[in-house]
């Protein structure tokens, strides 16, 4: 069972769940908010039905899915659903009223919360950097530039001084129709990199962009403190426990498909509910397996359609439901140069335009090729949504 909180306020978005849940009668509003629960009791959702009714506010289930459960829609406001929640737990569904509240907690206080990494503490009242250095012949962006050792450590030195919070190393392109590359290939390209980057900067945060646990392991022997894996651990089960062995965080990203197949026709009913159905499920897959810090990643780019990209930014502000901070990478991706008609090197301000808005939606990381502009771009963002501080 999933509970999420739906921007329904977007037109678009009321128009979808106004099919999923027969709505003919007009009850559009621009501040409206819903909350869905997926896969509830059939039976349990018609109690809380016939709760909410006799309250006079507004809910719709579907039909029965296999025998026993549906979906529920409630329409409302957010104080509606800290009742609804209250009332749930009255009726003697302790679980669910919790996870209602809890749900409805991890959006409303979302920016009043803090994460650890290392010996940093990361606000989540503004976002932070993270730098991509693509220690690979064949990246999209920049493959080839910082193949060579002393390039890479260059330019992670570069980043880090410009103000990257975090440098994301990677040995293994992840564009679309790029190929897996070998362990002691991998190993070789950025155990060197890394080594020498916390050699020259001790305090520096480093993360390693991996799907393989061999490597994981490697790099966090070295000082590496969060695992970037693009599957969420679907190619290496063992990545789990590489990364409970450091005690390191782990980025959980969605991706449909692999590197090599993801771009092959992706399909969606809803992008924003299948993602945050399969990120949600790998979060607690990684908290049950001993993962306290837990950051997550809706894949712009891996597995979407262009459309696709430009709803989940839209709606980023749904993932705050998980309880997790939220990281994005926009930075010169396809989606961006296919609907301006833009070469890679001339992505640099729309780049700019889709972080400050992810921003603005929820993104507390920014995994950007450009550095300076994305602090730039955290630092109007906050000064916007706190003008007193300047």
């Amino acid at each position: 069972m999933t509970i999420q909180l739906v921007d329904i306020f977007y037109p678009n978005v009321f128009k979808r769940y106004s099919v999923k849940y027969n709505i003919f009668r007009d009850l559009y509003e621009k501040d409206l908010v819903g909350i869905e629960i997926r896969g509830i009791d059939f039976k349990l959702a018609q109690n809380i039905k016939k709760i909410i009714l006799t309250n006079k506010e507004i809910c719709y289930n579907t039909g029965k899915k296999g025998d026993t459960s549906c979906d529920l829609l409630v329409l409302g406001y957010y104080g509606i659903f800290e009742e609804l929640s209250k009332e749930i737990i009255a009726i003697g569904n302790e679980e669910l009223g919790l996870k209602v509240a809890r749900t409805i907690r991890n959006i409303t206080e979302y920016e009043n919360q803090s994460f650890k990494i290392a010996h940093k503490n990361f606000l989540m009242d503004h976002a932070h950097v993270m730098g991509i250095l693509n220690v690979t012949p064949d990246s999209f962006s920049d493959g080839g530039k910082y193949l060579d050792k002393n390039s890479a450590i260059e330019h992670g030195m570069k980043l880090l001084e410009e103000g990257a919070d975090i440098l994301d190393v990677g040995g293994e392109s992840s564009r679309p129709g790029s190929d897996f590359i070998n362990v002691e290939e991998e190993l070789n390209r950025v155990i060197p990199v890394i080594q020498e980057i916390l050699k020259k900067k001790k305090d520096a945060v480093l993360s390693i962009d991996t799907t393989k646990s061999k490597v994981a392991y490697e790099a966090l022997k070295c000082g590496v403190k969060i695992v970037n894996d693009i599957s969420s651990f679907n190619v290496d089960d063992q990545m789990l426990s590489t990364v409970r062995q450091f005690d390191a965080a782990l980025v959980l990203m969605h991706m449909k498909g692999s590197p090599k197949t993801m771009q092959q026709n992706p399909s969606y009913d809803d992008v924003v509910s299948e993602i945050y159905d399969y990120l949600n499920l790998k979060v607690e897959m990684a908290k049950k397996a001993g993962i306290k810090n837990i950051i997550i990643d809706p894949g712009i780019g891996f597995g979407k359609r262009v459309t696709d990209n430009f709803e989940l930014i839209k709606r980023l502000n749904e993932f705050k439901g998980i309880g997790q901070p939220i990281l994005i990478g926009v930075s010169k991706k396809s989606f961006l140069g296919n609907t301006l008609d833009l070469k890679i090197d001339e992505r640099e301000n729309s780049t700019i335009v889709a972080e400050t808005i992810s921003i603005k939606n929820g993104a507390r990381i920014i995994r950007t090729h450009n550095v300076k502009n994305t602090i730039q771009a955290s630092r109007i963002n906050s000064l916007i949504d706190n003008p007193e501080s300047v």
